[in-house]
């Protein structure tokens, strides 16, 4: 029998190192061999596959040696990243650090999905989200305070060795009932709408974060007289205001309910794009950022718990459909913004912000209904 704060702590040191994968590349990258920019394809790739793998593994073999076998690949990958200097082997090292990354963060989700009820599911994923933004913002303030980029790399991979000895020593939730996992029970799922809509809202939430993580840079030394230096600052208040938004996030669900506190956190959101788009000084750029952090916080806590009551006895698998298609939303408002950006259009980035914002918020309580009459119909997957 597993010990549920011991396994919300595994969930939350492997979230925190999804966070540092996520950023890894970031502020390394020009230090790296010559042709390195080609990494973050790799990196796409692996957590990709990692997001694909995860959910039937961890429905039919439990979350333990999953949990395990991922946290030690991406160690791998943050080894090679500090020791090999070849593109080959530096390519081979973000694809082990991509996949690890992408199976730990579909697996912590399901797994606090799978070890809280409906009444704290919503509020311990923003947590576990909130630490996901720990990780993201110790690495790059580890690599703005340390010019050595093979520190903060070494000072990674020994609190990770230390995580995995303690995986080691823990009991984790094991597999789901042999009745419900397999290749055609997976299958199965995508005939409920309810799901695929929620994985939609997630495709529009992933898009909104690719989007912003990877152009407003650009955008803001562009369209102001921000320097670069200024902008490159903003990120880390993004960062710092999405984990203002999700660790207070289960007391705010408690009291006003999951739909209300989405809708509270997406206008928030709102008023930072809006911010964003006009605002010409540092301080402006800061302000909108923070409130564009705190503002998309919400999305996935609520949504993932959302998945995770309806189909709970494929919780992995369900989750695991849900971020892959996520990520192709990544992919495509980075791959609309990146044509918009190379013609000099850079409108184009808070225009599809505002798109994403609205879009969720009218695609999240069709699915709520569509999975609401499914459940009184006894046609959910619980």
């Amino acid at each position: 029998m597993y010990k549920t704060p011991l396994v919300f702590i595994a969930a939350c040191a492997g979230m925190a190192f999804f966070g540092v994968t996520m950023l890894s590349l970031g502020p390394i990258l020009g230090q790296l061999s010559e042709g390195a920019t080609a990494l973050p394809s790799t990196m796409s790739i692996g957590i990709i596959l990692g997001t694909i793998l995860f959910g039937p593994i961890v429905d039919r073999f439990g979350y333990k040696w999953l949990t395990i076998i991922s946290s030690i690949l991406a160690l791998v990958g943050i080894q090679g990243l500090a020791y090999f200097q070849v593109m080959p082997m530096l390519h081979l090292s973000i694809a082990c650090l991509g996949l690890g990354g992408g199976i730990l963060n579909g697996l912590t989700n399901a797994m606090v999905s799978d070890i809280y009820d409906d009444e704290h599911r919503a509020g311990r994923l923003g947590v576990l989200g909130g630490f996901y933004c720990i990780g993201a913002l110790l690495w790059t303030l580890l690599n703005y305070f340390i010019t050595d980029f093979h520190i903060p790399l070494y000072l990674t991979s020994a609190v990770m060795v230390g995580f995995i000895i303690y995986f080691f020593f823990i009991a984790f939730p094991q597999a789901k009932p042999v009745e419900n996992v397999g290749f055609k029970q997976s299958l199965s799922l995508l005939k409920y709408p309810a799901l695929m809509l929620f994985a939609v809202v997630l495709f529009f939430q992933s898009g909104f974060e690719g989007a912003s993580g990877s152009f407003t840079v650009e955008f803001f030394k562009n369209t102001t007289a921000i320097g670069g230096k200024a902008a490159i600052l903003a990120m880390t208040w993004f960062t710092i205001g999405m984990m203002a938004g999700r660790f207070p996030l289960g007391p705010i669900t408690a009291k006003i309910g999951e739909l209300k506190t989405l809708y509270l956190y997406l206008v928030i959101g709102l008023v930072g794009v809006i911010l964003f788009t006009f605002g010409q000084s540092a301080a402006m750029a800061y302000i909108s950022m923070i409130l564009i952090g705190f503002g998309v916080g919400a999305t996935y806590p609520v949504i993932l718990n959302y998945i995770g009551g309806i189909f709970r006895n494929q919780s992995g698998t369900a989750i695991s459909m849900a971020i892959f298609i996520a990520l192709l939303g990544q992919y495509t408002f980075n791959a609309i913004v990146g044509l918009s950006f190379a013609h000099s259009h850079y409108n184009a980035l808070p225009i599809m912000l505002i798109v994403a914002l609205i879009f969720i918020m009218l695609l999240v309580p069709l699915a709520l209904q569509i999975g609401e009459n499914a459940a009184k119909n006894g046609k959910n997957a619980k």
